[in-house]
């Protein structure tokens, strides 16, 4: 949270919303964010922190654990039309990446505004190298891309 928050300009430079939602209060994460979370972020948390205290909107996204109370840490990526694009649920032990979403988000975004005319291969930067999928591309991917590519 405090690393999307430390980041969020260039998430609204790309016209994305971002929510959390957690089954903790409004209260909890007021005193989260002004105890712990601004802190780490250099700022308060920019952007709404939801509470799903029943965890109804966990369980519809498939991460609320009823055993412990709690949704599980997850990130969805829901384009314009609503539809999931992405998502990512980890294990508490081990953080997400800010930087993988918002090359993500570009990705995402690169291939709506072409239509699906360009796709995005494996760690496709910015800027980078895509593919234009049709029948001339099949059994051909490794005339235009090699693993190298990816790096």
């Amino acid at each position: 949270m405090s690393a999307v928050a430390a980041r969020h300009e260039e998430f609204e430079a790309l016209g994305v919303q971002v929510l959390s939602i957690s089954v903790d209060s409004e209260f909890v994460h007021k005193i989260w964010n002004d105890i712990e979370l601004s802190k780490i972020a250099g700022k308060d948390v920019p952007f709404p922190m939801l509470s799903d205290s029943s965890g109804a909107i966990g369980e519809l996204y498939g991460v609320y654990d009823r055993e412990a109370g709690v949704n599980v840490r997850g990130r969805f990526l829901i384009d314009p039309d609503g539809v999931i694009q992405a998502m990512e649920v980890l294990t508490p032990p081990v953080g997400r990446n800010v930087s993988e979403a918002l090359r993500q988000i570009k990705a995402y975004q690169l291939v709506r505004r072409t239509g699906g005319k360009e796709v995005t291969p494996s760690g496709w930067q910015e800027g980078g190298k895509t593919l234009k999928p049709g029948i001339d591309l099949v059994g051909k991917i490794a005339d235009h891309w090699t693993v190298a590519d990816s790096y």
